[in-house]
């Protein structure tokens, strides 16, 4: 079965931006600390840029300079974080994450805007999400400070592989992982929290162009009580064979249904699905097996009528 999605893409506007320089939260009392507190004009316009080609990104890992990265303790507090090159990790062979896939993901974008200042889209609703998906997944998480300020030095030591204002994101990945030692079916004791970014621009090549989405009736992608409501690592695995096949066959991507009926649509492989018919938005309900995304949050706070939760 296909669903052909013909939704614009809506523009990202600094008024729901957390600014990087004089740095603060939208929509919240929470604050983080500055970065900078002022950045001259002068400075902006000297400023280095990557060797990229901006106008061709596309959504795919480009090698930037540094990431961030901390452990905990087995208190569970987190050490002070540091910058280090872009390279490998070294892991026990034992780590929770490789042998019981105690791991969890973000996905947020650092934008440039058209005065040069560099700027977030709500990190501290990615902070919060990942700290319900550690509790699910009993592990240790950072402070929602924490995980703002590596986020924060991730992208200021990155900062010339932000693309120049309209050319696409920083992408920033957000992990935090099992790094400890268990034999036994256990939660780790040690858990590293990291940060990388590579510059990028639509995730689907089709850019701002209508989608065509496979619906899957077989496989469902969580079920209740599972692991579908929070961004493990362990939920992306098991779709990844039919969303080859629905590729192979022309498909943008795949949307699936619930797992009890098969007759409600709930979110594609790697996002939410909103339906525009009229001035209504109408979204499935996140009941435990759907994700809850932070642009969904911000679209059903936008004024627009909305249906589902």
């Amino acid at each position: 079965m296909a669903l052909r999605r013909c939704l614009p893409q809506s523009s990202t506007t600094s008024s729901y931006l957390s600014k990087i320089w004089g740095f603060r939260m939208h929509g919240t009392k929470a604050a983080a600390s500055v970065v900078e507190e002022h950045v001259s004009g002068a400075e902006r316009e000297d400023e280095e840029y990557a060797d990229v080609d901006w106008d061709n990104l596309g959504f795919s890992l480009v090698r930037t300079d540094f990431m961030f990265a901390t452990k905990s303790c087995r208190d569970g507090n987190f050490e002070q974080g540091y910058l280090s090159r872009y390279g490998n990790i070294e892991l026990n062979p034992a780590a929770g994450i490789l042998n019981y896939g105690q791991g969890l993901i973000e996905g947020m974008k650092a934008y440039r805007g058209e005065d040069g200042r560099v700027l977030l889209f709500r990190p501290e609703l990615n902070a919060m999400r990942m700290k319900i998906g550690a509790e699910r997944m009993c592990m240790h998480s950072p402070s929602v400070h924490q995980f703002i300020e590596g986020v924060k030095q991730t992208v200021l030591a990155n900062r010339r592989w932000v693309p120049p204002p309209g050319k696409g994101s920083l992408y920033l990945r957000p992990l935090l992982f099992g790094s400890g030692a268990s034999l036994g079916v256990a939660a780790a004791s040690e858990y590293t929290f990291l940060v990388f970014g590579s510059p990028v621009q639509n995730y689907f090549k089709e850019g701002t162009a209508a989608l065509n989405l496979y619906v899957e009736e077989v496989i469902p992608r969580a079920y209740l009580g599972g692991t579908g409501g929070v961004k493990a690592i362990s939920n992306y695995g098991p779709v990844l064979e039919v969303m080859r096949r629905a590729k192979s066959r022309g498909f943008s991507d795949v949307l699936y249904l619930d797992a009890d009926t098969g007759k409600n649509i709930e979110e594609v492989s790697a996002a939410n699905i909103f339906l525009v018919k009229g001035n209504t938005i109408v979204t499935p309900a996140t009941s435990g097996t759907i994700l809850g995304g932070i642009t969904r949050g911000r679209t059903k706070c936008s004024g627009r009528r909305t249906e589902g939760s």
